[in-house]
């Protein structure tokens, strides 16, 4: 089928029969998408029985009957923005850099102590940050089934979701913190922490552990922000916590009016409080554009239902992140047996690419989100379009963004070492990041793209093969046996990202997301209906 008529049916899909009882009501034989496709009416035909389309765009009131019988549930739901791609994306790229700026000038602080307290301070934050990846789980999810529900006009639906997602990511964080506080010393030494250390390392962590509890649900509660388009509101919240955060920081760590300082405890502490103010604005905020109280039950009853819908994107999409990160550190050990020259230019040279993701990242989220209300309000057309033109925005932002890194490079090394020989090779490797950035950008719009259609299994399955088998595989080959050395694992690096992206890209391309789309619309309209 090609692409064109592809287009013109998907207008029509929102008044496809659900089910045999609406197949029945409106004499529909019940036949495959594909005929469905070719027998579909002009968009702007006139409904049978004299009902009346609904035209699914974000800001408009969907009215009387549509396929699936009357959508009481959504009527009348108040008009939402409609979401536009780079609205939503810049606030938050803008959040992401604000989180890695304060995270570095935290390292910059801690250095301030001592280095053995730099080296307990990145080790600890390493383990808390493998916690948070299971509050993916459901936000991520959150996020996803939140967008559709508001694309279908559902406003109880999301509002539902919303609020089973509290509970599910505050009873992860209780436990993350339980399992922290009853085994901070075995983890540390699973980490391989010098036992000097362990003084410094373990009080820090059991502390930073109560901020895993706020972090849960703040997770979902700014994932929810997001879906429903409060991308700037959820910016200006972070920016405050950090400027509160940062402002206990400096006198909790290193004393005021001759009181002495508390060290790394004072930075935890100050994290905690702004962690914990944090969780107050993200309230004030569901209240106050959201419409949404959190009540008491609201986090610890557990839903079933909803969590189900919320875990079947969730979950693969955790998943990716943590087969990525199990790779990666794989590949790392490589990189540590080349030597220690090896290994600093490595870590500098991703220190730098960290910052190039950015904006990559960002455009991927933005376009999960749009996608999602596009999926929930039956409008194919107009997500094919979205992920079309997310590409190409993020292919010219992304490129001109590593020119310009790759010319400056030797500058940009030059602040992190004087070593020439780390500033050669690291240089080279800026020019060779032109090669995996672009892949990169493809995989976070493509991959989030169809996670936001219900396409959520098939991006984790794929990417588990390439993974190991392209990128461990190729930097063993190219890197340690065939003697390429960093280039070699830059250029499986590149390969890995090309080979997900473009297999990704052919799914989108050749629709095989479309199946699922139907199925999430359907889904999604089905829990409209009346009871």
């Amino acid at each position: 089928m090609s692409l064109a008529r592809f287009r013109s049916a998907s207008l029509c899909l929102a008044r496809f029969p659900c089910d045999r009882a609406d197949r029945e009501e409106t004499g529909d034989s019940g036949t495959n998408l594909r005929s469905a496709y070719h027998r579909a009416p002009r968009p702007r035909a006139r409904p049978r029985d004299g009902a009346r389309v609904a035209v699914f765009r974000h800001g408009e009131m969907p009215l009387g009957r549509v396929g699936c019988g009357a959508l009481q549930s959504v009527l009348p739901a108040p008009a939402l923005p409609r979401p536009r791609l780079l609205e939503i994306t810049w606030p938050i790229f803008s959040e992401n850099l604000l989180h890695m700026l304060v995270g570095v000038f935290g390292v910059w602080l801690v250095s301030r102590l001592s280095d053995e307290a730099a080296a307990a301070y990145g080790l600890s934050n390493q383990i808390m940050l493998t916690f948070m990846i299971t509050f993916r789980f459901v936000s991520v999810g959150a996020s996803v089934v939140v967008t559709q529900y508001l694309g279908a006009r559902d406003r109880a639906g999301a509002e539902q979701v919303a609020r089973a997602s509290l509970a599910a990511n505050l009873w992860l964080g209780v436990f993350s913190f339980a399992v922290i506080a009853i085994g901070a010393r075995p983890l540390l030494e699973l980490m391989r922490l010098p036992p000097s250390l362990f003084p410094i390392a373990e009080p820090y962590l059991i502390a930073v552990g109560v901020m895993l509890a706020f972090d849960a649900v703040n997770f979902s509660m700014g994932s929810v922000l997001r879906a429903h388009t409060y991308t700037r509101d959820t910016l200006r919240l972070i920016v405050v916590m950090y400027v509160v955060q940062l402002a206990l920081s400096l006198p909790l760590m290193f004393g005021v009016a001759g009181a002495p300082g508390l060290g790394m405890m004072g930075l935890a502490l100050a994290a905690v409080v702004g962690r914990a103010l944090s969780f107050w604005m993200h309230r004030q905020l569901w209240i106050s554009r959201l419409g949404i109280r959190p009540t008491f039950e609201d986090f610890w009853r557990i839903r079933p239902d909803r969590l189900r819908e919320m875990l079947h994107i969730g979950l693969p999409g955790a998943g990716e992140n943590v087969v990525y990160r199990i790779s990666f550190m794989i590949i790392l050990a490589m990189v540590a047996n080349m030597g220690q020259t090896a290994l600093t230019t490595h870590t500098y040279t991703m220190q730098i690419m960290h910052f190039l993701l950015l904006f990559g990242m960002a455009i991927g989220f933005g376009t999960e989100i749009v996608v999602g209300h596009h999926i929930g309000a039956g409008d194919l057309q107009g997500a094919d379009r979205l992920v079309r033109g997310g590409l190409a925005i993020g292919f010219c932002v992304c490129v001109s963004l590593v020119l310009a890194t790759a010319l400056l490079g030797p500058h940009l090394l030059g602040l992190f070492s004087r070593d020439p020989e780390v500033i050669a090779t690291g240089s080279r490797l800026l020019w060779l990041t032109l090669l995996v950035e672009p892949g990169r950008t493809l995989n976070l719009v493509v991959i989030n793209g169809l996670r936001a259609t219900g396409d959520a299994r098939f991006p984790v399955g794929f990417g588990v093969f390439s993974m190991f088998a392209v990128a461990v595989g190729l930097s063993w080959l190219l890197g340690v046996h065939l003697g390429w050395g960093l280039a070699g694992v830059w250029v499986a690096y590149a390969a890995d990202e090309w080979v997900r992206g473009l297999v990704m890209a052919a799914r989108w391309h050749f629709h095989g997301w479309v199946p699922h789309a139907r199925r999430t619309f359907r889904r999604v309209r089905l829990s409209s209906r009346p009871a």
